[in-house]
């Protein structure tokens, strides 16, 4: 069946291919960020783009209530605005790490609360929250930007058992290393402690994403995810979780059955080799 569906952070890496693949699926696909010029492919493909910040919470509102007077329902919403703020404990400042929560947690809370009452009045539809492997597991240098994650898997959970009488369906989608703009941003973001006691590391952490993303075959493209979100908008009864992308189910495997000492090492070896 043909549905509307919102993607939030349409502009560029997953939430574009995911746009564009649902678009030639033949969904009404409405791509939503902040920079709508770079949504312009969405609009060739047969899409639509509108500009909103999922941080102001009255353009959130507006925006929602004009695309159910177009289209009078909202049958998914793709979560997946978000970036991430890197750099030790120490070296970022409160208003970063604030930004970090009003993005990737309060701004995805609002959103979702702006299309509950329709869904609910319809008794159907889909939430697909784009979480990460870093929701499950962490790394050095990445404390905030792993807190929203986790925050993000438990404030999930608990919104899947709430409106599940409702009939709407909340999905986790858990990215592996996928070849987006995240990684230059991330690679950027050491800068906070290059100055610093964490310096070494720092250093150590940079080389090591640069390495994972530049390096070919060491990690996925967008579409990959793209796949795993078209397949959870079609199944009448999808996952609760998906996992997919470069080293996700092999990362998962060594969080969930491994000590926190044996993970530690294993991810500070890791980071080591590739540095």
């Amino acid at each position: 069946m043909k549905k509307v569906i919102l993607v939030t952070g349409a502009s560029s890496g997953i939430g574009k291919a995911t746009a564009l693949q649902l678009i030639e699926e033949g969904h009404t696909v409405y791509g939503l960020a902040r920079r709508v010029e770079n949504m312009q492919d969405l609009i060739a493909a047969g899409g639509k783009a509108m500009s909103m910040d999922v941080t102001v919470h009255n353009q959130v509102k507006a925006v929602i209530s004009e695309i159910l007077k177009k289209e009078q329902r909202i049958d998914v919403l793709v979560n997946n605005a978000g970036f991430a703020v890197y750099g030790a404990i120490e070296d970022v400042s409160y208003d970063d790490a604030k930004r970090q929560f009003e993005v990737n947690m309060f701004g995805l809370a609002e959103v979702t609360k702006a299309v509950l009452p329709t869904m609910r009045s319809q008794q159907s539809g889909k939430i697909i929250n784009i979480s990460s492997v870093g929701g499950k597991i962490y790394s050095p240098l990445g404390a905030w930007y792993h807190a929203t994650k986790h925050a993000l898997e438990g404030w999930s959970d608990c919104l899947r058992i709430e409106v599940k009488q409702f009939g709407i369906d909340v999905v986790i989608v858990e990215p592996g290393a996928i070849k987006t703009e995240f990684g230059e941003v991330m690679a950027e973001n050491f800068a906070r402690s290059e100055h610093s006691v964490y310096a070494p590391l720092a250093h150590n952490m940079m080389n090591a994403v640069k390495s994972t993303y530049e390096t070919k075959g060491q990690s996925s493209p967008p579409t990959v995810i793209a796949d795993v979100i078209s397949k959870a908008v079609k199944s009448p009864k999808p996952k609760t979780r998906y996992s997919a992308g470069k080293m996700a189910a092999q990362t998962l495997f060594f969080r969930k059955w491994f000590s926190d000492r044996f993970f530690d090492k294993t991810i500070m070896n890791m980071i080591s080799k590739r540095a």
